[in-house]
């Protein structure tokens, strides 16, 4: 299996341990300001980039903008565990080489553009989007006052470490 694939597995599996110790009511909890978005917008959000990346078209072509926006996988936990676990089976049986190139469709800010990926750029860019919600989800968390396990979670694994020197 490709490192880039193993990558965005475990990266997704601290969505899975998420989802197990949150209630739907914490799921879509819009309360925390500035932004007042939930958990699940943001796990929904993720799996949608994942999900776009999976719905190529007959003219081998991907749409970033084609998000689907389940409500149900933004509210109720049993819905966005479904969707994940879809997810990743998916990424698990993905068989076109990380070197091949796609043709994306995508708005950077001024409209829709095509561009040009390697399938490795685009679950690169997949894995480093997903990480950069979790960081919102554990700013939520925290005005939430939930705390998780895991230490990482939300963190750039080239974010360097505090130490009790820093």
């Amino acid at each position: 299996m490709d490192v880039i694939i193993k990558s965005s597995l475990h990266t997704l599996k601290k969505a899975k341990a998420l989802l197990e110790n949150l209630t739907d009511d914490t799921l879509c909890n819009k309360s925390v300001s500035p932004y007042y978005s939930s958990i699940g917008t943001h796990i929904r959000h993720i799996l949608d980039f994942y999900d776009c990346i999976f719905s190529i078209n007959l003219e081998n072509k991907i749409d970033l903008t084609a998000r689907s926006r389940s409500k149900e996988a933004e509210t109720l936990c049993c819905k966005a565990k479904m969707y994940l676990d879809s997810t990743m089976e998916k990424l698990l049986n993905f068989e076109l080489e990380m070197k091949d190139f796609i043709l994306v469709t995508d708005d950077l800010g001024l409209g829709k553009v095509e561009i040009t990926y390697s399938y490795g750029a685009l679950f690169s860019q997949a894995n480093s989007h997903t990480i950069h919600h979790y960081a919102i989800i554990n700013y939520i968390l925290e005005g939430l006052s939930i705390s998780i396990k895991d230490s990482d979670f939300g963190l750039n694994p080239t974010t360097p470490k505090q130490t009790a020197l820093n």
